[in-house]
C-alpha cells in the first residue's frame, strides 16, 4: 500500500477512502465527505450537550432523583471514574436519561422523503412527498403516557421503554426509530452517563433563581438562555 492509499481506520480516514474507491458505484463525493464529516460533528456535539443540560435541570429540580443517582454512582465506582464496568448497570441513571429525552428530546421532529408510493395505515403517501413525524408529541401524549405526562418521574422507565409507552416502542423516538435509528445512541447515552457521574460525585446542585425556562428549536431542542445552577462542593 503506498502512503496515499493509507488513509487510516478513523471516520475521515473511512470517508476519504470510500471518494476513492476504484468502484464509481460505491465511491463517495467530496461533498459527501463534508456533509458526512459535518452531520457528525454537529450532531454528535448538540445532541449530547442538550441531552446532558436538560438532564441537569431536572436533577436541580428534583433534588430526591439527584439524590437516588448520586448513590448508585458512588455504590458502583466510589470516587474513581466511571468504567465499562459499571455504566451499563446503572439502572436509575438510565432511568433519568430516558424520561429527560422524553421531555425534552434533542430533535422535536424526524422528517422523511418517501421514495415509493406507500400506504400507511388509512392513508396512501404518494413518492416523493416528505413526512414529518413530531416527536415531541408523542412524548407528550397523554394517550400513551398518562395524566402524568408532564411531569418528570423517571420510575416509569423501570421496566424499560416498552412498559413505560404502554408497549408500544416505537412512539418514543429521542433518536429515531428502526433502521434509521441514529448510530451513535449508544455512544451519546454512555457520554451522558459519565459526564453526568463525574459531577455528582463531586457536587451537590440547585436551580439557580435567575434560570428563565425558554426551551427553543435551534437545530436541537435547547434551552435558549442556558442553564443556570448553583454548585456545592461535597
Amino acid at each position: 500500500m503506498t502512503e496515499v492509499d493509507n488513509y487510516g481506520t478513523d471516520l475521515l480516514g473511512l470517508l476519504v477512502k470510500a471518494s476513492n474507491d476504484a468502484d464509481e458505484n460505491k465511491r463517495i463525493t467530496g461533498e459527501n465527505v463534508v456533509d458526512e464529516c459535518k452531520a457528525f460533528y454537529i450532531a454528535r456535539h448538540e445532541t449530547i450537550t442538550t441531552l446532558l443540560a436538560w438532564s441537569v435541570l431536572l436533577l436541580a429540580i428534583h433534588t430526591d432523583w439527584q439524590e437516588e443517582a448520586r448513590k448508585e454512582v458512588l455504590e458502583l465506582f466510589g470516587q474513581q471514574d466511571p468504567n465499562a464496568e459499571g455504566i451499563p448497570r446503572m439502572k436509575k441513571m438510565n432511568m433519568i436519561i430516558n424520561e429527560s429525552l422524553r421531555l425534552y428530546p434533542p430533535i422535536i421532529n424526524i422528517t422523511r422523503k418517501v421514495q415509493r408510493k406507500v400506504k400507511l395505515g388509512q392513508f396512501i403517501l404518494p413518492a416523493n412527498i416528505n413526512v414529518t413525524i413530531l416527536t415531541l408529541a408523542l412524548h407528550l401524549d397523554r394517550q400513551i403516557w398518562g395524566d402524568d405526562v408532564y411531569l418528570f418521574k423517571p420510575e416509569r422507565f423501570s421496566e424499560g421503554v416498552a412498559k413505560a409507552a404502554n408497549n408500544n416502542p416505537a412512539v418514543y423516538l429521542p433518536f429515531g426509530f428502526g433502521q434509521r435509528s441514529c448510530v451513535g445512541t449508544s455512544f451519546a447515552i454512555n457520554e451522558t452517563k459519565i459526564a453526568l457521574s463525574m459531577i455528582l460525585q463531586r457536587y451537590a446542585f440547585t436551580l439557580s433563581p435567575t434560570y428563565s425556562h425558554s426551551p427553543v428549536q435551534v437545530l436541537t431542542f435547547r434551552p435558549q438562555h442556558g442553564i443556570q445552577v448553583k454548585h456545592h462542593a461535597l
